[in-house]
């Protein structure tokens, strides 16, 4: 079996087991899940959810938050954790996205890392969930899950995401690494993961995962 053989097997098998795929991190507006996902670096998305729900309250608006002090965005987002860093990052995007893209989230990964604090993680997120084009968020849970399948080899994200590029469907890869993340949470975890109870096994046709 390839690869792109055994690929295919976990896309389907994990729409098997998730069909209603979706970002965990909630948002209205495009450039809150941008923000969202700076936030989300280091911090869960449930977290993050928990914050959100408070600082989108207080800037309902893409020129609100570029109007923002940053102090006041440091309390709000401090149970995140890095919240210096963070609510600078955030400020500083907001503004640039406002004044120098018109407000709107750029539509490439080259684009998109240069607003500040967006790495390809969040690049790649709002690429597949915004913008509908082909995208693998390279998380933990889809570097450590693709790894063990055999799909990946490399640890870098970055080297994770191209292999994955190559042998998963473009139209697939935003929805398969939704699943994955949800996959990671609830069976295939970083410590003692629950392979016996696995509901995967059963679509990878006898393959053995890499633990």
């Amino acid at each position: 079996m390839t690869k792109k053989e055994r690929a295919m097997l976990a896309v389907a098998g994990l729409e098997a087991i998730y069909p209603d795929a979706k970002c965990s991190l909630i948002y209205s507006h495009p450039y809150e899940l941008m923000i969202a996902g700076r936030l989300s670096a280091q911090c869960t998305d449930a977290r993050v959810n928990i914050v959100t729900k408070d600082l989108f309250a207080k800037y309902p608006t893409l020129e609100a938050f570029a109007e923002a002090d940053v102090a006041d965005v440091e309390e709000i987002v401090k149970p995140c954790g890095l919240y210096k860093t963070k609510a600078k990052s955030i400020v500083e995007a907001c503004r640039r996205l406002l004044y120098d893209f018109g407000g709107e989230l750029p539509k490439t990964i080259d684009e998109l890392t240069t607003l500040s604090g967006i790495g390809r993680k969040t690049a790649n997120l709002i690429m597949g969930d915004v913008h509908g084009l082909p995208a693998i968020v390279t998380d933990t849970h889809c570097i450590r899950i693709t790894g063990r399948l055999g799909l990946t080899k490399e640890t870098d994200p970055k080297k994770v995401e191209q292999d994955l590029l190559k042998i998963i469907p473009a139209e697939k890869g935003s929805d398969f690494c939704h699943r994955i993340v949800i996959f990671g949470r609830d069976f295939c975890t970083a410590r003692s993961p629950k392979c016996e109870s696995c509901p995967l096994k059963e679509h990878l046709q006898g393959y053995k995962c890499k633990l």
